[in-house]
């Protein structure tokens, strides 16, 4: 059991049935009344945000999420994933996976996280690097403001890189922000 007053961001409680990460929290103290935690909560199933406010004193049951790394082997209408201990194989549905697939190619690891034995969503590795199949080519002086051009991506991915990237060159991505970081 963990109290509203020990709330620290990341951490997952089961609160009303529904399992809440802490996103965002605040200790607040008014001038008249008794303390209270204000906190932003997301569902980790369904991804919803939620604002509630709770007594320090309240305690909820800690849920256990279990990450495990796995292997992305191949899509064949869903996506297959081997754990690299066991060798054991599972096959996710699309809307279980959802975005965090446009990075990845086949054979990088990813964690999958799941609440007593039901997979909710897939972590891709947070730093990618892959080639670009196609962009416009830059041209010189256009520099002048930072300028960004799209460029598709091995895994069909589009992102936004500097003009003087090109085809066939490797690029680092941040898979959070799907940022362009360097070119390697």
């Amino acid at each position: 059991m963990i109290s509203a007053g020990d709330f620290r961001n990341g951490v997952t409680v089961e609160i009303d049935g529904q399992v809440l990460q802490i996103v965002e929290f605040q200790h607040v103290k008014p001038g008249k009344g008794a303390a209270f935690v204000r906190t932003k909560l997301k569902n980790v199933i369904s991804g919803g945000v939620v604002e509630k406010t709770f007594r320090p004193t309240e305690k909820f049951p800690s849920a256990r999420i279990d990450r495990v790394d796995m292997q992305y082997l191949y899509n064949d209408g869903s996506y297959n994933f081997m754990n690299v201990e066991t060798y054991d194989q599972i096959a996710l549905p699309e809307d279980v996976v959802g975005d965090a697939m446009k990075f990845v190619k086949e054979n990088d690891i990813c964690k999958i996280c799941s609440y007593k034995g039901n997979v909710f969503s897939v972590e891709p590795p947070m730093f990618v690097e892959l080639e670009i199949t196609d962009t416009e080519p830059g041209f010189k002086g256009d520099t002048a403001t930072g300028a960004t051009k799209p460029a598709i991506v091995e895994t069909g991915a589009q992102v936004a890189v500097p003009l003087f990237v090109n085809i066939g060159d490797k690029i680092q991505i941040d898979t959070r922000t799907a940022e362009y970081l360097k070119r390697v």
